[in-house]
């Protein structure tokens, strides 16, 4: 039970991040490429997809329900930036949560993001 909260101090997982072979990644996206995924994932398609039902319920309250969301969207992007700058390792969310919170955390986290993306996609593509 003790293992499922365990930590790997920073420097060890910089070290395991170091290590170059058939199984390690590989940093080859560029800071265009960087910039359309990072852009992609805090707006989403769901911008495009529901503008028109929004302003149909709203009216001119969706511009301020769009700065406030995008507030909150930018609030979440620095966040990510935090934790990039504190943790320079791949893994996202999941190396974050497993080098701060634990394993059990991580783990959860991880599988977290992943049924994210599948419900986020496929409640864009229903419409």
């Amino acid at each position: 039970m003790a293992n499922l909260f365990a930590k790997k101090p920073l420097s060890l997982l910089c070290a395991e991040a170091a290590e170059t072979g058939e199984h390690s990644l590989k940093r080859t996206l560029g800071v265009f490429q960087l910039t359309s995924l990072g852009v992609g994932a805090v707006i989403g398609a769901g911008i495009f997809v529901m503008s028109g039902l929004g302003a149909s319920m709203a009216g001119p309250g969706l511009m301020l329900s769009f700065i406030l969301s995008g507030t909150g969207c930018a609030f979440a992007a620095l966040c990510y930036a935090e934790f990039a700058a504190m943790i320079p390792l791949a893994g996202s969310a999941y190396t974050y949560a497993y080098a701060t919170l634990g394993e059990l955390f991580a783990w959860i986290i991880g599988w977290d993001l992943t049924l994210e993306y599948a419900m986020g996609a496929s409640t864009v593509s229903s419409g």
